[in-house]
């Protein structure tokens, strides 16, 4: 049930006939794990927590600096030294006292990001690194969770959701991140955010278009993103969608799956 100040808060999604009563609802109850408090989760969970979800889990063991308040808004200047995954959490009780907001103050690897997913319906991947990203898609599908994982470049953007542990209308698997980016590129070829820089704006954008999707996934409108990945160019203004579908020879939910664990993530 939600409250008269739910009512008000929420009016105007309430008023949306894709969302309504029902959807704002199923917002309410559901829970999204949100990896990283950085230039993508900050505006992800700001949304999220505005429009209603009820419980927010945030992973981060990073501090706050000076050079993540270019992009990371859901951080200030006085936060300056404080865990992220506290300054995150007074923001959003500040943007929404309705929500349960829940600090994980970890950095996920192979012996906790299990415990951590199986508390949540969703999972939102903002990560900055290919370790993490790629140990949190393997994690997603051995615990049967849906992920919407996005990536920044310096002015481009990418965005896809997995459901790989599910099938599609022909029974077939969806694919999983592995289909898309089979390997990892080798290490040192992709520069890290502090050496190439990114564009702050471009992280508020897709990390809103993150929280867009999640909202999509809880409430059930349109089409998802699942087999397709969402491109942005932030140079010429350009959108476009790429599909992809399985890989008969990924090891998750390939002809030939051998990724039964976490194993090769230690």
């Amino acid at each position: 049930m939600l409250s008269d100040d739910e009512l008000e808060r929420y009016a105007r999604h309430i008023v949306l006939r894709d969302v309504g009563g029902p959807g704002q609802a199923a917002l309410k109850q559901a829970s999204i794990l949100v990896v990283g408090a950085g230039g993508l989760g900050a505006p992800a969970l700001m949304y999220l927590a505005a429009a209603g979800v009820g419980t927010l889990g945030v992973v981060d063991d990073d501090a706050v600096s000076l050079s993540n308040l270019q992009r990371q808004v859901i951080h200030a200047t006085p936060d300056i030294g404080r865990p992220k995954v506290d300054s995150a959490a007074e923001r959003l009780n500040a943007i929404n006292p309705h929500v349960n907001v829940v600090t994980h103050a970890v950095r996920l690897n192979a012996d906790n990001v299990l415990a951590l997913l199986g508390n949540y319906d969703l999972v939102l991947d903002g990560s900055d690194n290919f370790e993490t990203r790629y140990l949190v898609s393997d994690a997603c599908f051995l615990a049967r969770k849906p992920l919407i994982t996005g990536a920044l470049g310096t002015f481009d953007a990418s965005l896809t959701t997995i459901r790989a542990h599910e099938t599609n209308a022909d029974g077939v698997f969806n694919p999983t991140y592995r289909c898309l980016f089979p390997e990892p590129p080798p290490p040192g070829t992709v520069p890290a955010c502090a050496e190439a820089g990114v564009l702050g704006a471009l992280a508020g954008v897709l990390g809103s278009m993150m929280a867009l999707e999640a909202i999509r996934e809880i409430t059930g409108f349109g089409e998802g993103l699942v087999g397709r990945l969402l491109m942005l160019d932030a140079r010429t203004m350009r959108f476009e969608t790429l599909r992809y579908g399985r890989d008969p020879g990924n090891p998750l939910n390939g002809d030939g799956a051998v990724i039964s664990d976490l194993s090769a993530h230690r």
